[in-house]
């Protein structure tokens, strides 16, 4: 008796059920089924309907993917959207130049006609999930008889009958085979991407990013971060290609915003599309994750992020070419510096250790689980420690030899095989790659790169060819080795490749950049058929965990890693401690920017208008009732990266802030979740209202949405 009590209080440590409110990235299909009525207990007044229905409109009609990797929410009827700043910075400065420098200084358009068509961006509503595991098991079983081409091609017609089945003929709308639980469980996500998005507004970097590099995943934070768009349809509201003749987009739902504030202990939920978690990874995997990448990321980045800002700082039009670069460089990196801190602190290999201590006793206690969970943990552990070396030098390579850009266009243009070919396969998949290039720079910092990469692997096995190229053809110099490639090769230019491609006495394979492209491939191949070798057996071996979790888990919901498909988690409004003697409060306020003004840092400027506003006091109805104008404020809700610009909603559903940063004391959220540590940073919706009215005098956009006093 006393041993089963152990197991049990045990298992309720390691599993991460609904018994915590503020954990889990679920399902909104399965609201009904596993969260409703926790979340009522908790202060939610909505129904699951009200949340996610098929049939009526529902709050998941409001919420879409922004682009390749964020949320946005619609708040208006005429399919006005908020994002994050962040999330709308590739396009705010893919329409900047240094003559209208939108980056810097903000843009806000003052009527339709002065909205920006945003070229390449879409956003993506979801239409419903239909569950499909009992379809794809069996396919599975009947497909495992095959062998290699056979079985890939049977699975992935049975997909693709799957996917025309649940859209027919409707040509606006797409589908997509996902699986969920390590394959224990599949769905069809059936959406639609509208394609005509354009610029409305966003505040100048010095609100939207303040805080920079320096502030970013820490609190008590004060950045301003959103920006506006806006969807245009056709005539009929379906999506479209960029027409002028297009109107905006009137959406089945749209968010009514509150400005009634919050206090502690408040229910809070997030509608998004998070990444990628990896909550069930065993203790090889996070020692895995810690030294093969994100050790290699971090020396990586580093040495190239310090060229480019040393670059970025000295010229205005590098600081545009390369702003979004290394804003998305630098969090990854900053995010495996605190993901490997926060290891060390909380010991999580060694938690993860017991777990597996825990799950295999419970397998061994019956010959029919023994038999098909009994060995999971070793196969996945032993897989990923005998790939160990070769997979840091892959993570190595990738991060430094990979990130020369030179490659991209030399790359592009080996898919040329005929004329017509250059004008429509390398000229329209590179104008956007040399808008933001600096050959110059992409000099400097391959050298550093090279370097880099010498310096940290120096297996014989794992060193590419172009390092005995330099050897022999350039004395062992790096530098002479990069400066012949940037001096002699075609691709530091479009004019200069298009010609060169047009000319048929070209060679492509004498092109410096493209050799060094060549012997580069020759390391990562066979590299990466090293590291994906035991492939198929990991993921089985991955599958019968999660499979025995969920068993082990008995009645319990679990929810599964995230996969940037539509999740909903739910929460509260609060702060923490992150120390004996430390207490964080709920929410910042314009006093706090004001107090990290540096206006010799360029992450901590502050614009005029803005200190005028703060110095007269002039917030207008944004205000707190003690006359503080707030900026941020914090709750528990377990987010990750793609949540980005996703909605926070009060009780009733309504829009009070926008989620945009997790916090540092919590950075290994992606694999385990620690309730009284983390917490998901938002910007409060008074303050987004503050800005586009009283700061960018914008403040005609307000009419359009319905805001709750």
């Amino acid at each position: 008796m006393k041993k089963f009590k152990f197991f049990a209080i045990a298992l309720m440590l390691i599993l991460p059920v609904s018994a915590s409110a503020d954990e889990g990235m679920w399902l909104l299909p399965l609201l009904e089924k596993m969260n409703i009525k926790v979340m009522q207990q908790n202060g939610c007044k909505l129904s699951a309907k009200q949340i996610y229905d098929i049939n009526n409109s529902s709050l998941k009609d409001a919420i879409m993917i922004f682009g390749g990797g964020c949320t946005a929410e619609v708040v208006s009827g005429q399919g006005l959207i908020f994002t994050n700043h962040h999330c709308g910075y590739s396009s705010i400065q893919q329409l900047s130049s240094t003559e209208h420098d939108y980056l810097t200084d903000g843009f806000w358009a003052m009527n339709l006609s002065e909205e920006l068509p945003a070229p390449g961006l879409s956003v993506t509503f979801i239409d419903r999930f239909i569950d499909v595991t009992n379809q794809m098991l069996e396919a599975e079983a009947q497909a495992s008889a095959m062998e290699g081409r056979q079985q890939d091609n049977f699975m992935r017609n049975f997909r693709d009958s799957l996917v025309k089945a649940a859209i027919g003929d409707n040509k606006h709308l797409n589908a997509r085979v996902v699986s969920f639980y390590q394959g224990n469980a599949y769905y069809i996500v059936v959406s639609k991407t509208f394609n005509d998005i354009r610029f409305v507004g966003a505040p100048p970097s010095s609100i939207g990013k303040f805080g920079g590099e320096t502030d970013n995943w820490e609190w008590p934070r004060h950045t301003g971060d959103f920006s506006v768009f806006r969807i245009y349809a056709d005539k009929d509201n379906n999506p479209a290609s960029y027409s002028p003749d297009n109107v905006p987009y009137s959406p089945k739902k749209f968010l009514s915003i509150s400005m009634k504030g919050y206090k502690p202990g408040d229910f809070a939920m997030v509608i998004g599309f998070p990444g990628s978690t990896d909550r069930y990874l065993t203790s090889q995997e996070v020692i895995d994750r810690r030294d093969a990448q994100n050790t290699p990321r971090i020396i990586a980045r580093t040495a190239k992020e310090n060229v480019w800002r040393a670059a970025m700082r000295a010229d205005q039009k590098t600081n545009i070419q390369y702003a979004s670069k290394f804003a998305s460089s630098s969090n990854y990196r900053k995010n495996s510096i605190g993901m490997n801190e926060t290891f060390a602190k909380l010991g999580t290999a060694d938690r993860r250790a017991e777990e597996e201590k825990i799950f295999n006793e419970w397998a061994a206690q019956n010959p029919t689980r023994q038999a098909e969970y009994g060995n999971c943990v070793e196969s996945i552990n032993s897989i990923v420690a005998a790939r160990g070396k070769t997979y840091t030098a892959l993570v190595y390579l990738m991060e430094t030899l990979n990130n020369v850009e030179i490659l991209t266009p030399a790359s592009r243009a080996n898919r040329v095989q005929k004329p017509e070919d250059i004008q429509e396969i390398f000229v329209k998949s590179t104008e956007k790659f040399y808008k933001d290039y600096s050959p110059e720079l992409d000099r400097q910092t391959s050298k550093v790169l090279l370097k880099t990469f010498l310096q940290y692997v120096t297996n014989p096995a794992y060193i590419p060819q172009c390092f005995k190229t330099i050897e022999e053809q350039f004395g062992g110099s790096i530098d002479k080795y990069v400066d012949n490639i940037f001096d002699n090769s075609v691709f530091t230019s479009q004019d200069k490749a298009v010609k060169a491609l047009m000319d048929e006495n070209f060679n492509l394979r004498e092109d410096p950049a493209f050799k060094y492209l060549m012997e580069f491939s020759t390391s990562y191949r066979p590299m990466m058929e090293e590291v994906n070798k035991n492939s198929e057996e990991f993921g089985k071996a991955k599958k019968a965990y999660m499979k025995g979790l969920m068993e082990m888990n008995g009645n319990n919901p679990i929810y599964p890693d995230a996969n940037f498909t539509m999740r909903l988690t739910y929460g509260k409004v609060g702060g923490y401690s992150p120390k004996d003697g430390v207490t964080y409060n709920y929410y910042t306020t314009l006093e706090g920017i004001m107090q990290k003004e540096n206006p010799e840092d360029p992450e901590f400027i502050v614009p005029a208008k803005l200190k005028e506003l703060y110095q007269n006091k002039d917030y207008g109805r944004y205000a707190l009732p003690n006359g503080e104008m707030p900026v941020c404020f914090l709750t528990n809700n377990d987010i990750t990266g793609g949540n980005s610009g996703s909605d926070v909603l009060n009780a009733k559903g309504e829009l009070i802030g926008l989620a945009f940063d997790g916090n540092w004391e919590a950075m290994s959220g992606d694999i385990i979740f620690e309730p009284n540590l983390q917490r998901c940073i938002n910007v409060d919706i008074r303050y987004v209202l503050f800005i586009i009215d009283k700061f960018g005098g914008a403040g005609y956009l307000l009419k359009e949405m319905d805001i709750k006093y």
